[in-house]
């Protein structure tokens, strides 16, 4: 209630319900690929330890489906913020907006609740991720006293100044703490800084493990996202970096919320097509998860699976969880009429992918989409779900024989019919 309460107070345009579905507790964490490879990949298992769902029941979600979780910002930025902007941690506040902008009609204020100010901030103004928008320079310069930044925000507000501040801020990801830090004259009051400052956002991640498979429990592959920017500074996602580093020996209630994604739940009579290079796979550990289990009870179509990694020996996800689905009677293996291709692009002298491994199997893949098979690919929105796309239209064409025309239209038959699934992220 308490969040749903702070959240709803929050200026910031936010989509869906404020109220958590559920708090998950991390019991398990473990990295996937090793040091130095490039990649901080780690696979995460959480329990639900109260729902809104069912005051009884345990919670309950689908293969495909998203799960939303609120990140905890890190304590001493929150603390070096309040001492920054001089603001009294104790004190109770509550937000509402504007007459102006009641008496345009908009009827949906928070409620007249006093939450603390430190837990104000905490669950609802990102001041250590996020970077501020221009206007927030803008206004800074009427609060700034000293005469030289005064004039540097106002030229960094200025058309002029454009180009310098894309430079200052948004390439180098400046937060808003730093910036309010670079300019220690400035002196912004609360009801400004509510406004102004980003709102901390919930950060999506695609389910990595079958419901059905796994009661009370949820899985997770994060991805700590780091990078370095244009002058030597290294950035970290908040999210990945909090989640990745959480004790599993600390009881830490995470606020999460389930979603539907764009993967949705095949029948257990759907032959599938799955391709999903690097953290793509997530979604198709939880599908294989549950056709396996719906193999005990019954006949279960074949399912093709191409992953794609960098190295062998350094992000091959999941290795020992494919590798026993592939064995004998396992739903990725031969005798099932499945099958598990991996491309290692920087193994070998020439980069290989997921889309050259389809081709090598562009009889196996024909076969089951003359099946009635349905497509999923998930991972990176940069060229690989166009080069995926790409082959299946030579496969098609190769082995249907019909023009690349013709297979483009039957992929655009299979989209609609509801059998072409694509989940990528950049």
């Amino acid at each position: 209630m308490l969040i749903e309460r702070t959240r709803s107070m929050s200026p910031g345009k936010s989509s869906g319900k404020m109220r958590p579905d559920c708090f998950l507790n991390l019991t398990e964490n473990c990295p996937l690929t090793r040091p130095g490879s490039g990649k901080d990949v780690w696979h995460l298992e959480f329990e639900a330890v109260s729902s809104s769902f069912s005051l009884f029941q345990s919670i309950h979600y689908d293969v495909g489906d998203v799960l939303e979780v609120l990140p905890s910002q890190d304590p001493v930025a929150v603390d070096a913020f309040m001492k920054r902007c001089n603001l009294n941690p104790e004190a109770y506040i509550t937000v509402q907006p504007s007459k102006k902008e009641n008496s345009m009609g908009d009827t949906n204020h928070a409620p007249d609740i006093p939450v603390k100010l430190k837990t104000f901030v905490e669950l609802t103004m990102d001041i250590a991720s996020a970077s501020p928008r221009r206007y927030f320079f803008e206004i800074m310069s009427n609060f700034a006293s000293a005469q030289h930044e005064k004039e540097r925000l106002q030229y960094f507000a200025s058309p002029e100044g454009r180009d310098d501040l894309y430079q200052y801020n948004q390439k180098e990801r400046r937060t808003v703490l730093e910036v309010l830090e670079d300019f220690p004259s400035v002196q912004m009051p609360l009801e400004w800084l509510v406004q102004l400052i980003p709102p901390l956002k919930t950060r999506a991640f695609s389910i990595s493990s079958s419901n059905s498979a796994h009661p009370n429990q949820v899985h997770l592959t994060v991805s700590v996202v780091s990078w370095t920017t244009p002058y030597k500074r290294t950035r970290k996602g908040l999210c990945s970096t909090w989640l990745a580093g959480l004790d599993p020996q600390q009881r830490v209630l995470i606020p999460a919320w389930f979603h539907k994604g764009s993967l949705p739940s095949p029948s257990p009579s759907v032959p599938l097509i799955l391709i999903g290079p690097g953290t793509g796979c997530a979604p198709f550990r939880g599908f294989v998860e549950e056709r396996a289990l719906q193999s005990k009870s019954g006949p279960t179509a074949p399912v093709l699976f191409f992953f794609g990694c960098r190295n062998e020996e350094n992000d091959f996800l999941y290795r020992d969880f494919w590798l026993s689905h592939l064995q004998s009677g396992g739903v990725l293996s031969e005798d099932k009429g499945g099958g598990f291709y991996v491309a290692f692009s920087r193994d070998q002298p020439q980069k290989v992918y997921v889309q050259h491994k389809m081709r090598e199997q562009s009889t196996k893949i024909w076969n089951l989409l003359a099946g009635g098979a349905a497509v999923y690919i998930a991972g990176s929105a940069n060229k690989m779900p166009s080069d995926v796309l790409a082959a299946l239209e030579e496969i098609i064409s190769l082995e249907g024989g019909v023009t690349k025309e013709v297979a483009a239209r039957w992929i655009h038959a299979l989209e609609k019919s509801g059998k072409y699934h694509v989940e990528a992220w950049s």
